[in-house]
């Protein structure tokens, strides 16, 4: 895959978790419930987080070139 689409690739990965870790989203988790023991908000964060981590790997990985592996 080319360059130019791994970095749109990634610049995508980047505004989605900038809108997903924005205030009004994170507003709507704010609630007083827990889910397995932990705060619906601090479990919702965490969760989109490790969701952007994976997706960054999975662009990577996927556009990496066999010279570079």
């Amino acid at each position: 895959m080319k360059e130019a689409l791994k970095s749109q690739y990634l610049w995508t990965v980047f505004f989605l978790g900038m809108f997903l870790l924005n205030y009004p989203l994170m507003a709507i988790y704010n609630v007083d419930q827990k889910l397995a023991g932990i705060p619906l908000l601090y479990f919702s964060v965490f969760s989109i987080w490790v969701s952007l981590i994976g997706l960054t790997y999975l662009v990577v990985k996927k556009t990496r070139t066999d010279k570079n592996a």
